[in-house]
């Protein structure tokens, strides 16, 4: 019986780049940086917010109730950009903290209208300091210009989105 060949080496595993470098860099697919960018936000405001007991979905819904007060919860979803069913636990959490109160509209009364409470407002509040700081250093080295054209674009982006749908 002949013996097999000896078995040759495995390559060795390729060098992953870090974060801005390769593909994960200027060179890397513009989806893929999109969605690295915010992985990125969403864990340093997980970190940010932890122990407020605020998670960055928590945070979206508030921040677009006190943009929109009364919004149903069917406009909140589409607004945090959240399933309906996510939203609805999301609601009965700060709901059961005391942090958003809903109330029946007048004229259809199968539609509940969400307000922040003045605990969620103060809550807000102390989440948007934190946030405002990670948004800050993620502008850094941006001029004011620079930092307007990135929002007009990501904004163009998301509009056009909303129009293919």
């Amino acid at each position: 019986m002949r013996k097999p060949p000896p078995a040759s080496s495995p390559p060795p595993p390729p060098v992953l780049p870090r974060a801005g470098q390769g593909m994960r860099g200027a060179d890397g697919h513009l989806g893929y940086l999109l969605r690295q960018a915010g992985t990125a936000l969403r864990r340093r405001m997980e970190l940010a917010l932890a122990d407020l007991a605020v998670t960055p979905p928590q945070f979206t819904v508030m921040t677009m109730l006190a943009a929109y007060p009364g919004a149903s919860g069917a406009d909140v979803a589409r607004l945090a950009l959240l399933t309906p069913q996510t939203l609805t636990v999301i609601v009965a959490n700060l709901e059961r903290a005391g942090l958003v109160a809903r109330q029946a509209d007048a004229a259809h009364g199968r539609i509940r209208r969400i307000a922040l409470t003045a605990a969620g407002e103060r809550l807000l509040r102390a989440c948007r300091a934190r946030v405002a700081g990670i948004e800050r250093e993620m502008a850094a080295g941006l001029s004011a210009a620079e930092e307007r054209a990135v929002r007009r674009w990501l904004a163009r982006v998301a509009a056009a989105a909303d129009g293919a749908g």
